[in-house]
């Protein structure tokens, strides 16, 4: 009964979660009147092509306003990086402006080479107006592309920024910059400038709820249903060549299954011949258990974060509003890790739960502190938005201690209590049979090579738009299409670990704990391999922080796949070994 609350709790949580999502949206649904103040925050700048190297706005000589004010952010928001400030810039709902001059600043020397800089780097700044981000680039380049001597930077004097509006709401922003309006910086001497913008107003008909649209991928419906078909038929032609295997191999296994007792003119060969080995406990129970507690807190976690995007809850602009949810969903899913880990691990007869219970909180947390406290040091080095401050690492270590910890200790607890007997459907002896030697292609490896490529296949078209969103100024919103591809990955992975299960335990191999766990998350590994291959052939990425935030976060993120479609595949396999073994039962 303790679980069963525990659900209900974290059901009504996810409801509060919704009401609050829905409330907020409604608050973001901003009406102006005419001459009304429209928001604009300038956020951060950056190399175009590396996401994760952004620096606060100011980093660089631009216009500052009179008065400076840092917009409050979520903790969400401070996760991802933004660090929204008022603009120097004025807009007004409706009103026109046409070479408004922003401010005339005298440029250093040095900081006119701190502009050269960012423009060979391909500079972008973003600024959020109402919500909307927009971008641009803060100068170019022109000249030969083999004499760096005949490189001229230009400095952008004026930008446009055009607001389409239906009647008192806004519902989309651009901002253009006009080439013609440069200045060409010299080095080596001070500088001075003027800066201006534009503001023009356009009317349309799209209504508010749609103007997210445009920033979304993928732009083109068609790409995500051919991929949802890809991965539909990818699974039906698995389920089909496994169900004419069963009926003709498996059911002709049941029918010649002779008992003990009677089988005096031929021997038993095969999966059925090792019924009295096949639930003999695997080694490292205490690591096997905590991996299943994990796996199965990230597969939860994965459902409900969608669920929750099924639900409308992610505003798609305010992208802090999921590191957030995340965040909590995380926390409350502590419990369900410790009691299905020490439920586990009790059932297989283990002794010391506590130590696998500290064993599962760290699992997949430990990595994650590592990776993180690494990385948080080379962004603090280069002084990048990336870097934490120490109030908000304070704040997530607190959010650990005091909520993660002691639900999963309370699950732990609950699991303790509510365990019973393992449901091994055949007597185990003592002694283990001696496994027969396999040829090469049976070993742990190559079976992950063939486990993990069907799974992969039936998400690797949508994983190219999930980057483009992670690693990206583009917002993910399709998670009804990203929800379908994510069941039929789980049941491909059940499926495929099922068949290499039945194969293993026919060669008489009876160590199918550990293999269906690491033949079901070898899945993980090949988004590792599509990391390189979208690194180094898609994206333009540079330098040694941008790679070491891909590469680093990526790896805790394939590593989680990895134990989320390690748990699936094992309990499929269970269940299957238990109904094979069941239906040649002998008494």
């Amino acid at each position: 009964m303790g679980m069963e609350k525990y659900v209900v709790y974290l059901a009504v949580l996810l409801l509060v979660i919704c009401c609050f999502s829905h409330v907020r949206s409604d608050f973001l649904e901003h009406r102006y009147k005419v001459d009304d103040a429209v928001p604009l925050y300038v956020n951060k700048v950056g190399p175009y092509y590396n996401p994760s190297e952004t620096y606060g706005y100011y980093s660089l000589p631009f216009c500052r306003p009179d008065h400076l004010e840092e917009k409050q952010e979520t903790l969400g928001e401070i996760l991802n990086g933004d660090r929204l400030v008022t603009a120097p810039y004025k807009v007004k709902f409706l009103q026109q402006k046409n070479h408004e001059v922003a401010c005339a600043k005298k440029l250093t020397s040095e900081e006119v080479s701190q502009i050269q800089a960012a423009i060979k780097q391909y500079y972008i700044f973003q600024m959020y107006c109402d919500d909307l981000p927009i971008w641009g680039f803060i100068g170019n380049v022109e000249g030969s592309s083999t004499n760096n001597s005949e490189h001229k930077y230009l400095l952008y004097q004026h930008f446009e920024l055009e607001i389409f509006f239906n009647k008192d709401q806004v519902i989309e922003a651009h901002l253009l910059m006009h080439p013609n309006e440069v200045v060409e910086l010299a080095e080596g001497r001070d500088m001075d400038i003027e800066l201006q913008y534009s503001v023009h107003w356009i009317e349309t008909n799209e209504h508010f709820h749609e103007r997210t649209k445009k920033y979304s991928v993928p732009r083109n419906s068609s790409i995500h249903h051919f991929s949802i078909i890809n991965s539909c038929v990818t699974f039906l032609i698995l389920f089909g060549c496994l169900l004419i295997y069963y009926m003709r191999v498996i059911r002709k296994d049941f029918y010649d299954f002779i008992p003990e007792d009677t089988a005096v003119d031929r021997e038993q060969t095969g999966w059925k011949c090792i019924r009295s080995d096949v639930f003999r406990y695997p080694k490292n129970r205490s690591l096997f258990a905590a991996a299943l507690g994990s796996g199965a807190q990230l597969c939860i976690l994965a459902t409900f974060t969608l669920l929750l995007g099924l639900l409308g809850v992610f505003y798609p602009f305010n992208r802090g509003n999921l590191f957030t949810t995340l965040i909590v969903l995380y926390t409350m899913t502590s419990g369900f890790a410790g009691y299905l880990a020490v439920l586990f691990y009790c059932q297989i007869e283990g002794k010391n739960w506590g130590k696998n219970l500290l064993l599962t909180g760290s699992l997949s947390s430990v990595p994650l502190f590592l990776i993180f406290c690494f990385l948080n040091t080379v962004a603090a080095s280069y002084q990048a938005n990336a870097a934490l401050p120490l109030g908000t690492i304070l704040i997530l270590l607190l959010i650990w201690i005091s909520l993660a910890l002691p639900l999963l200790v309370v699950g732990g607890i609950a699991g303790k209590k509510s365990h019973g007997e393992f449901q091994a459907t055949c007597e185990t002896s003592k002694c283990p049979r001696e496994v027969p030697s396999l040829r090469w292609y049976r070993g742990t490896l190559p079976q992950m090579v063939l486990a993990g490529f069907l799974p992969f296949s039936t998400i690797y078209m949508q994983l190219h738009y999930v980057f483009m969103s992670m690693w990206g100024s583009r917002v993910y919103t399709l998670y009804s299409t990203i929800f379908v591809i994510f069941i039929i990955l789980l049941i491909t992975t059940s499926l495929i670990t099922v068949a290499l299960t039945h194969f293993q335990l026919a060669a008489e191999d009876h160590r199918w704990w550990w293999r269906s766990f690491l033949c079901g998350g070898s899945v993980g590994l090949y988004v590792y391999g599509f990391c390189f291959y979208y690194c180094y052939w898609i994206s333009h990425f540079s330098g040694f922080l941008q790679l070491s935030f891909f590469f680093g976060y990526m790896a805790w993120i394939c590593y989680c796949i990895f134990l989320m479609c390690g748990s699936v595949g094992f309990y499929a396999s269970l269940l299957y070994v238990r109904h094979i073994y069941s239906s040649i039962k002998s008494d």
